[in-house]
């Protein structure tokens, strides 16, 4: 048995559910249009180079979950999650998922995305071991800061590092599937990296390093 870490936005999903959180906000009215969504594109694009300022974009994301309870953003999640995330589903990920289940591998998403946006997304896809950025918490509502470091690039190994002192597991035969060259920290720490529909970047470390390329949004 392995342990299987899987990343989650564009890998296991077909899209990135931080920044569909943010379009949907948008969608919602619940933020300004022109300037919400222009600074969320903003910020992706970065993500998408590697260059991302996680400080600045935490900052900018996490600051609309302070205007609602829990309660409320339950409700405003179970729509994202209809609305947003539904259509996103790979058939050949989930696939992917049970192949490993069946082999009785231990199975966890690893993600910089917060946890209020992809704990349900793991219970969606039936992943119950998550590690994601976490969020500060007080009087009903979240603060707006995170609880530790995030949860992005090398801190994806602390995140696991700390993670597995309260597991009965370690990397030998371990698996990560990403899409992202913002995980090549911890692509480089398991034993089977796996590069999924994998940006250009990546896709060009993963062939000169003889990594698989898997394919899980290509027609069969």
């Amino acid at each position: 048995m392995s342990l299987v870490l899987f990343d989650l936005d564009n890998t296991l999903i077909a899209g990135d559910s931080d920044h569909l959180w943010g379009e949907f906000l948008v969608e919602q009215a619940l933020v300004d249009e022109q300037v919400y969504r222009a600074r969320n594109d903003q910020f992706y694009r970065a993500y998408q180079r590697g260059e991302l300022d996680i400080t600045a974009y935490l900052r900018f994301a996490l600051e609309p979950l302070t205007r609602f309870t829990f309660g409320q953003l339950a409700e405003l999640h179970a729509q994202f999650l209809q609305d947003k995330i539904e259509p996103l589903r790979l058939p050949k990920a989930e696939a992917l998922i049970a192949e490993h289940k069946a082999r009785g591998d231990t199975l966890a998403i690893i993600t910089s995305t917060n946890r209020f946006v992809t704990a349900p997304i793991a219970r969606m896809l039936g992943i119950d071991n998550l590690m994601a950025t976490e969020l500060e918490e007080a009087d009903d509502r979240y603060t707006g800061e995170v609880v530790g470091i995030p949860c992005y690039q090398a801190g994806k190994i602390e995140h696991l590092q700390g993670w597995l002192k309260q597991k009965p597991h370690d990397l030998t035969g371990s698996y990560f599937y990403s899409d992202s060259i913002n995980d090549l920290p911890l692509l480089q720490k398991v034993d089977n990296p796996v590069a999924v529909d994998p940006d250009p970047v990546l896709q060009a470390h993963a062939e000169a390093q003889g990594w698989p390329i898997l394919r899980l949004r290509a027609e069969p």
